[in-house]
């Protein structure tokens, strides 16, 4: 019995998952990055073609924002933009390869960037949560405005008019049954000065905005993905105001729709909050960003807490997404790159987790 011991406790020293079922693999192996500029698109159907596909990548979201020659509100494109026959392009190649490809736009927060606005908030300021805190000459991090990124204001009764024109539009264009709100990072939400939102209780505005673009969605048969860090007390976890949110909106998590899909971003470290979404009632995907080693040990986390499941939980462990942060055309460039040095990267990451996965499915 004493030997016995010491071998599970090596099994669990060394990393190896002992509850794996063999041959199994994850719903979702999914790969989120930025929709490629104009001119990037012929190199990004390549290696839609020859690299996500070999992996049986089975989800793509991109990230489009205000890169597409919208119709609905052209007010709206960046000066330079996909047009529509770039989109097909990827959707042919994605629905040749059966990957679920999904279109996103940041909504309510993630609506400026340092100095500068988005198209959102530059064309439409009465948007605006926070009007009084003017962009600075050069940006720092910390200030005293707290300013990371603005939001819009979700009580504003203008606003939903004209972002869900872009939702609709892009979701046809990219023959999507679902859409990426992004709605991470939110530090402003309840302003003290905001005539609409101000004293109102944080974790509802959240929810209800949440709730609101869900039941958009519906209208359509759509669903809708959010990242899933202000869902995240960060106080109390210690994971703080990136991972996790640090101005009481993480209570929200009790408040929205429960076919909302949860994308746990977790990039420092393999905390496994995965199990506390599934045990909400919500679906779940893991998403590493650029340390090989974080991937390999949540894709094995991921495994684990599928076969480790009650029967009503496993299906909630969807699966897992690496996502970039870069360009489409700079990941391309590093990912092509013989001479990189990085081992920390998207691209290795990238990598070490798709093998991770095919290792642990055929076991």
């Amino acid at each position: 019995m004493k030997h016995l011991r010491l071998f599970f406790a090596l099994m669990l020293l060394v990393g190896i998952n002992l509850n794996v079922q063999a041959g199994e693999t994850l719903p979702i192996r999914g790969f989120c990055i930025g929709a490629p500029q104009v001119g990037e698109v012929t190199d990004f159907v390549r290696f839609i073609d020859e690299e996500l596909a070999p992996r049986q990548v089975n989800v793509l979201v991109l990230r489009v924002d205000y890169n597409y020659q919208y119709e609905s509100h052209p007010e709206l494109r960046n000066e330079v933009a996909l047009s529509k026959e770039d989109v097909k392009q990827m959707v042919e190649v994605c629905q040749k390869h059966n990957i679920r490809l999904i279109p996103q736009i940041n909504l309510l927060g993630h609506q400026s960037w340092h100095l500068r606005l988005e198209k959102l908030l530059e064309v439409y300021p009465e948007f605006d949560e926070t009007p009084h805190v003017q962009l600075p000459e050069k940006y720092e991090w910390p200030n005293e405005d707290g300013l990371y990124c603005k939001s819009y204001c979700p009580l504003h009764p203008e606003v939903h008019a004209v972002v869900f024109d872009l939702v609709d539009e892009i979701c046809e264009v990219f023959e999507a049954d679902a859409f990426h709100a992004g709605m991470d990072e939110v530090f402003y939400i309840g302003d003290e000065k905001c005539p609409r939102c101000a004293g109102r209780d944080k974790a509802e505005l959240f929810a209800g905005e949440v709730n609101k673009i869900q039941n958009y969605l519906d209208l359509n048969d759509r669903q809708l993905w959010i990242w899933g860090d202000r869902l995240l007390d960060g106080k109390t976890t210690g994971m703080g105001m990136w991972e996790a949110s640090m101005n009481n909106t993480h209570r929200a998590i009790d408040l929205i729709d429960k076919n909302v899909m949860i994308c746990d971003w977790h990039y420092e470290r393999p905390d496994k909050t995965a199990v506390y979404f599934a045990m909400k009632g919500l679906n779940v995907v893991t998403c590493p960003w650029r340390h090989p080693e974080n991937a390999i040990a949540q894709t094995r986390d991921m495994f684990d807490f599928r076969a480790s499941a009650t029967p009503e939980m496993k299906p909630r462990y969807q699966g897992m997404m690496q996502t970039v942060w870069s360009s489409a055309g700079r990941f391309l460039q590093q990912y092509y790159n013989e001479n990189d040095t990085v081992t920390n990267s998207p691209a290795n990451c990238f990598r070490a987790m798709f093998t991770e996965i095919e290792t642990l499915s055929s076991n």
